[in-house]
């Protein structure tokens, strides 16, 4: 199965063609070409022209496309809706389903062939006003969040490492893994049992965790003229 995933839930502008197989011990993965561009204002801008490197680069067409994994944040608006938009375009013209999944889950998938049975894991990204977008997993499987808050108030409960943004990692006083965004193969492993399943995708829903600044600040407007 030929999957098309991208991300844009953090800085990075991810996009990649993976190979995904039912194999003996669950599934395998396999990615035939990536491009990951780190630049929070050029989502829109380079994220198709990567996904057509990629095909060209794996020697593919866009009709060889079985499906389209995308990342659904939690993540800034902007960002966001140009991924998920993109995802659901591909989706559309080529009659294929896109799958949303939590871009922190695809961080931990990535993270977890680092832990320790029994560990736990925080992932933490950039929320902006000195907050974080966090999760918690152990063995793999998210037991709190996604959420965001301050590093301070994060619930680290038994977290024993911590995945996610380079800026933002360093505000907790664990070992680091080397996983900072969602990969393709990361993305793509979170959606593998409904993929390899052919279920019907859920509807893409955001995760925004609060409302855009440009909404908030319509709404104070609001309030002062007494509208």
């Amino acid at each position: 199965m030929l999957v098309l995933s991208v991300d844009t839930a953090t800085p990075a502008v991810t996009a990649g063609l993976v190979e995904l197989e039912q194999a003996a011990r669950g599934v395998d993965t396999r990615t035939l070409a990536s491009r990951v561009r780190v630049d929070p204002r050029a989502h829109a801008e380079v994220l198709t022209p990567q996904i057509l490197e990629c095909l060209t680069e794996a020697g593919r067409s866009r009709a060889d496309l079985d499906a389209v994994v995308v990342g659904i944040g939690p993540g800034p608006f902007t960002g966001l809706r140009v991924g998920m938009a993109t995802a659901a375009a591909f989706g559309d013209a080529l009659g294929i389903p896109v799958y949303g999944v939590c871009s922190l889950d695809a961080i931990a998938a990535d993270a977890v062939s680092d832990l320790t049975p029994g560990s736990e894991l925080l992932v933490v990204t950039d929320a902006r006003r000195r907050e974080v977008y966090w999760a918690r997993y152990r063995d793999g499987v998210r037991v709190a969040g996604p959420d965001v808050a301050k590093p301070s108030e994060v619930d680290m409960a038994q977290a024993t490492v911590v995945a996610g943004s380079a800026s933002h990692v360093d505000f907790f006083d664990l070992p680091v893994l080397p996983v900072e965004t969602p990969s393709p193969a990361g993305l793509v492993r979170v959606a593998a049992a409904e993929l390899l399943a052919r279920t019907v995708p859920d509807a893409l829903v955001p995760l925004y965790l609060r409302r855009p600044d440009a909404v908030e600040k319509s709404y104070r407007a609001l309030d002062r003229t007494g509208a």
